[in-house]
């Protein structure tokens, strides 16, 4: 189809915007990944799309159009973190620990990258793997190597400055093939919407009421996990377990985040762990999430 249609199907208002069907969505995302299309037609379609919103049926049909711009690498037993691309600010990454905490299971961390996309400015996965931290266990992909048509569009993306519907589908590229995965969000509502557009690519799907929408737990919050239609929900409370872990007041830069990681807290320690037994728990390699949990401390 003409992409002029698709901008005017999200673009001309709520009186004239109408839905897209899932084949409509996959195709404008693909004539915007080939780059046949100009770069202000691009912006004007995710800017229009944004405020329309979005739909399920169109999420699911843009991501279908990114699955076919992306190059995989199959990593066995391994579960998907699905972390948003602009960052990080008030809270420091956990996964280099769980990764580290994790060595002597057979859990593999997989989770992907790109340089820092809107709406914030953050410290990104990206910053953090390329410091030099590395684990057999951690898998880091980066989207300028899998999926450069997606990395291309960073440069529109930061001239328009504002979230679009390319921040919800690239959290979970499935880079790894991984049969689970874990992604956060900030709100219950949006729990539903989630599932609708990622569980069914997963053996066991999860969200969690992670930091910045991410899938790393720094205070009490809800867990869900979605197989075969249904879904169960779990209170995770770090109490619980023992663990005082005050949040920072102050933004994060990279130099700090670095040297929390370099030089762990015992209560740090102590939440990287709590966060391993989640996603070994999601991965079905433990019965519970306390089972796991103490099986990582002793």
């Amino acid at each position: 189809m003409d992409f002029k249609n698709y901008i005017k199907a999200v673009g001309t208002g709520p009186k004239g915007n109408r839905e897209l069907s899932f084949d409509e969505s996959k195709d404008a995302m693909l004539q915007i990944l080939s780059g046949s299309i100009y770069p202000e037609q691009t912006a004007a379609f995710l800017l229009g799309w944004r405020l329309k919103p979005e739909t399920i049926d169109e999420f699911r049909g843009a991501l279908s159009g990114y699955d076919s711009c992306i190059e995989r690498s199959t990593v066995p037993n391994s579960i998907e973190l699905g972390f948003a691309y602009d960052g990080k600010l008030k809270t420091p990454y956990l996964f280099p620990l769980v990764a580290k905490i994790l060595e002597t299971s057979e859990l593999n961390l997989v989770l992907s990258g790109d340089i820092v996309q809107p709406a914030k400015s953050g410290v990104t996965t990206q910053a953090i793997c390329r410091s030099g931290i590395s684990s057999e266990k951690l898998h880091y992909f980066d989207r300028k190597e899998f999926s450069r048509p997606m990395h291309d569009l960073t440069e529109i993306r930061r001239r328009i400055g504002v979230r679009t519907g390319i921040n919800t589908i690239e959290k979970l590229p499935g880079i790894g093939n991984s049969d689970f995965a874990i992604t956060g969000l900030f709100h219950k509502p949006y729990v539903e919407k989630y599932i609708a557009i990622f569980a069914e690519r997963y053996k066991r799907f999860a969200l969690i009421q992670g930091s910045e929408g991410g899938p790393e737990i720094f205070s009490k919050g809800r867990l869900w996990i979605a197989r075969n239609g249904e879904v169960d929900e779990y209170l995770v409370d770090p109490a619980r377990y023992g663990i005082d872990y005050t949040a920072h007041q102050q933004e994060l830069m990279f130099e700090d985040m670095l040297a929390l990681l370099d030089n762990p807290s015992d209560s740090f320690v102590q939440l990287a762990k709590l966060n391993a037994a989640v996603y070994l728990f999601v991965a079905q390699k433990a019965e519970s999430i306390d089972a796991a949990f103490e099986s990582l401390t002793h």
